[in-house]
């Protein structure tokens, strides 16, 4: 197993995708400490995975810092951190007539959650010898695509903010490492406000890609563990494509 008898700390862990990660997590074999803001979908995942969990603003500092602490006494480490937290802005809008609150919104929560949860896990990893941070963006961080906002500018920003991490806790034995999916069609399905039918929209957009598909859930859990794991024990600071091909490094 991937990540067996590592410690994983998923905040965001009751959504899509933090979901998908810490189900891939428990089967590699983490012992996984959840975390969200939505109790009973979190405790649903808890008692599936035999997980704690714990419900927290990703957005206090003060709260996940003191979550941190918590499971670093109890576990005695953190290994793993992973911040799957989304947040509801707004898209479509021109930049010429988009309000400059809704564009500031995605940039100054998306970047500053990332940077919380980070660190808190982090000043954990460096006291433990190491540790793997994984963050999350999306493919608007590197496609010139009209109407995505202040969003894009957030993504671009959380993986610069990798980078810089990654820098900083190198020497210190802690990995930092991005993923960046493209639109995942579990996800879409239920959207609302999309401009075309759910099926019609997906296949729009598996057209775009190189491999004519969308990444899935189980592409990003599966990058996840082993970005987590030992096996990539030589990247860092990097950002892992999960675009299919609709971005291109």
């Amino acid at each position: 197993m991937l990540l067996e008898n590592k410690v994983a700390v998923i905040h965001g862990a009751a959504g899509q995708i933090g979901s998908a990660v810490a189900r891939r997590f428990a089967r590699e074999g983490a012992r996984l400490f959840l975390c969200g803001h939505t109790r009973e979908p979190l405790m649903a995942l808890a008692r599936e995975l035999g997980a704690e969990v714990h419900q927290i603003d990703a957005l206090d500092g003060d709260a996940v810092e003191a979550h941190a602490a918590m499971v670093f006494e109890r576990a005695g480490r953190i290994d793993v951190a992973f911040n799957a937290v989304g947040f509801d802005f707004v898209q479509g809008v021109p930049l010429l007539d988009i309000d400059i609150a809704d564009f500031m919104f995605p940039i100054t929560t998306g970047p500053r959650s990332q940077l919380i949860t980070s660190r808190a896990a982090a000043r954990h990893m460096v006291k433990g010898g190491g540790g793997v941070v994984l963050t999350l963006s999306a493919s608007p961080a590197r496609l010139a695509v009209p109407g995505t906002s202040g969003f894009a500018v957030s993504l671009a920003a959380v993986e610069a903010l990798t980078r810089t991490l990654a820098a900083e806790l190198g020497p210190q034995g802690v990995r930092v490492v991005c993923l960046r999916p493209h639109r995942i069609g579990e996800t879409l399905k239920d959207t609302p406000d999309l401009p075309m039918a759910p099926e019609e929209f997906i296949h729009f957009l598996e057209d775009m890609t190189l491999l004519k598909r969308l990444p899935t859930l189980d592409d990003v859990a599966s990058a996840a563990a082993f970005m987590a794991s030992d096996q990539a024990a030589a990247i860092s600071g990097a950002v892992a494509n999960l675009t299919c091909g609709m971005d291109v490094d």
